[in-house]
């Protein structure tokens, strides 16, 4: 009797109850159509800063899903210099930073071109160019040469969660799902997105990296269905914020007899409609730093007050205090203070109620909008 999807007889023909799917599907439709009427209102400039602001979320959290913690900084500076748009900050990134930009552009970037398997070798070699996972060795650029199991628990207690296809397999499968990739069989849709996504996190094929590639994969498609290299909602963002529910579904799924997959269809079009929800907020912030900019581009300001002012625009989370101001910027206290009196006078910062020595400020973004960053400290 087949414990895992893969030994079905049916796979990897997978079906699914068209009632539940359909109706989540027109949710992610109708709240794609919201977000296609707010970038109406973003120009091209801030259209491409909304991009870099979610292609970083997108590699950030993806690496971060499987315990992997990246510089922020690193990951937006790499964006930005490869996008060619304005950066506050231009940093030098390690190579693994630079690896996994470099395998996002290329899934969504040429979305259009077929997916090979020379060409998810490359996406592997970004992943790991020392050809080391950790301190272990791995085959890179090629499919894996032994067995994998995805397992917890310490030595002596292991809890198997799933058994991959073999690996004397591995090429055909291979071969099959690429070809229903790059078919026409395999129309760009939101579902072949989910599908792929599945797909290929089921055939395992490399030794480490699967979940990576397969949400890079799972971007790519979602290029196609809105043929375009933009994107403006982040997935692997929406997965690592429910990372739990996402592991535990592709477990259940994963581990049995038939081929029906309804329940991870539904639920991952229920994390994209989330996604495509949470852009909104991102969206706003990018929207009104622009504001900002736009109606304050006359007035004289430090390089180090643009600096600071961008990255409480950016959504950094602190209270904008003369003490904060003067962690981020490296300055002396005082010299935090006369920069605050300064936009406080050029009308950019209002002082907000608070105790004397811990006054926080609100940025003022126009006539109507009063922006008050918050609410953590440095």
């Amino acid at each position: 009797m087949a414990i895992y999807i893969h030994q079905s007889e049916q796979w990897p023909h997978f079906t699914w109850d068209k009632e539940p799917v359909a109706d989540m599907l027109a949710k992610v439709n109708k709240a794609s159509g919201f977000l296609l009427g707010r970038l109406d209102a973003l120009g091209f400039d801030t259209r491409l800063t909304a991009n870099a602001e979610m292609l970083s979320n997108d590699i950030i959290n993806s690496s971060e899903i499987e315990g992997i913690s990246l510089n922020e900084k690193q990951v937006r500076s790499s964006i930005a210099r490869k996008l060619g748009i304005p950066s506050n900050v231009d940093l030098p990134s390690s190579h693994y930073v630079e690896g996994v930009v470099e395998m996002m552009l290329d899934a969504v970037s040429h979305y259009n071109e077929p997916l090979t398997h020379e060409r998810l070798f490359g996406w592997h070699n970004c992943l790991f160019p020392t050809g080391m996972s950790g301190l272990s060795r791995i085959d890179v650029a090629q499919y894996r040469t032994g067995e994998m199991k995805v397992i917890s628990g310490n030595y002596g207690c292991e809890k198997v969660h799933y058994e991959a296809i073999a690996a004397n397999n591995v090429q055909k499968e291979m071969d099959a799902f690429l070809d229903w990739f790059n078919s026409d069989i395999a129309s760009p849709s939101y579902l072949k997105s989910a599908i792929a996504h599945f797909w290929f996190v089921c055939i395992h094929p490399f030794d480490d990296g699967n979940g990576r590639i397969g949400r890079a994969i799972a971007d790519m498609a979602l290029s196609q269905a809105d043929n375009s290299p933009l994107r403006f909602f982040s997935m692997s963002r929406q997965i690592n914020k429910d990372k739990k529910s996402y592991y535990d579904v592709l477990e259940r799924v994963s581990r049995q007899s038939k081929v029906d997959i309804t329940e991870w269809m539904v639920w991952y079009l229920d994390c994209m409609k989330h996604a495509i929800d949470a852009s909104d907020e991102v969206l706003s912030r990018i929207l009104q730093k622009a504001t900002f900019w736009q109606n304050h581009t006359l007035v004289a300001l430090s390089e180090r007050q643009n600096m600071a002012l961008n990255l409480y625009l950016d959504g950094y989370d602190g209270k904008l205090t003369v003490k904060n101001w003067a962690k981020h910027c490296k300055v002396s206290v005082d010299t935090a203070a006369r920069d605050i009196k300064d936009l406080v006078e050029k009308g950019i910062l209002e002082p907000q109620q608070g105790r004397m020595r811990d006054v926080y400020y609100g940025i003022r973004c126009d006539k109507d909008k009063l922006y008050i960053p918050g609410p953590s400290e440095f």
